[in-house]
């Protein structure tokens, strides 16, 4: 599956990331397919700058965008936000034991 993610990029402690189509089984920052743009979230107000046809060309190709991004992407109007696809993880015991 291809999906359409952030990978983390500058110096320690202060991160600016790159949109970009990866395989789901690449590393967060390992290979990647394309760049669509970047993200600044430490600037004021945040810069994110997309390449609208690409990534519209990879979401109808069928690029499965991770919760952050698609979040990012309906702020630009690249796509609707949509509901949030269920995550992984276990919930949380209710006992809290150790």
């Amino acid at each position: 599956m291809v999906k359409i993610r952030l990978r983390r990029m500058g110096a320690k402690k202060q991160p600016t990331y790159r949109f970009v189509v990866a395989d789901a089984r690449a590393p967060r920052d390992g290979r990647f397919i394309e760049i669509l743009g970047h993200y600044n979230p430490r600037t004021e107000p945040r810069t994110v700058v997309v390449d609208e046809t690409k990534a519209k060309e990879w979401l109808a190709k069928g690029a499965q965008p991770s919760t952050t991004v698609r979040r990012l992407f309906a702020e630009k109007g690249i796509m609707e936000r949509g509901p949030i696809p269920e995550t992984k993880r276990k919930p949380k015991s209710a006992e809290g034991g150790s």
